[in-house]
C-alpha cells in the first residue's frame, strides 16, 4: 500500500461503501515521470491496490473526481481514464486546481458500492 502524504486514511469503509481520499501517481514517494498519462495511470493503479484490499475493482466504482492542474490535459486524462474503466462509465467530476500535493499534475478520488460490479 502507498503511504499517505498527508494525515488521513487512503480507503474507508462505511457499510457496503468505500470512500477512496485523493490518489496520485506517487511510487514509494514520488511522483512517476512521463506526464499527466502516466501519473493518472499509477494514481489508478494506487486507488485499485486500495479497493482490492476490500475485496473490489474498479468495476464496482460509481463515483470520481479528477483534480488537474491543467485542464488542456482534459482529452489526456480521457484517454487513460478509458483505458482503465473500459466501457464501465462512472459518474464523474473534473475540476482544475491551482496545485496538487507533491507537485502532481493530477488526482483522483472514488465512491465505490461493494454490491455488483458494474462493468
Amino acid at each position: 500500500m502507498t503511504t499517505p502524504v498527508g494525515p488521513y486514511t487512503p480507503i474507508v469503509r462505511v457499510g457496503d461503501w468505500l470512500v477512496s481520499s485523493g490518489q496520485i501517481g506517487v511510487v514509494d514517494g514520488a511522483i512517476v515521470s512521463g506526464g499527466v498519462q502516466a501519473e493518472l495511470q499509477q494514481a489508478i493503479a494506487n486507488l485499485e491496490a486500495l479497493l482490492a484490499e476490500h475485496g473490489a475493482t474498479l468495476g464496482h466504482v460509481v463515483k470520481t473526481t479528477l483534480f488537474l492542474r491543467h485542464m488542456r490535459d482534459y482529452p489526456l486524462v480521457n484517454e487513460t481514464y478509458i483505458a482503465a474503466f473500459g466501457d464501465h462509465r462512472p459518474a464523474r467530476s473534473a475540476v482544475a486546481v491551482v496545485e496538487l500535493p507533491l507537485h502532481a499534475l493530477v488526482e483522483i478520488e472514488a465512491w465505490a458500492h461493494l454490491g455488483e460490479p458494474n462493468s
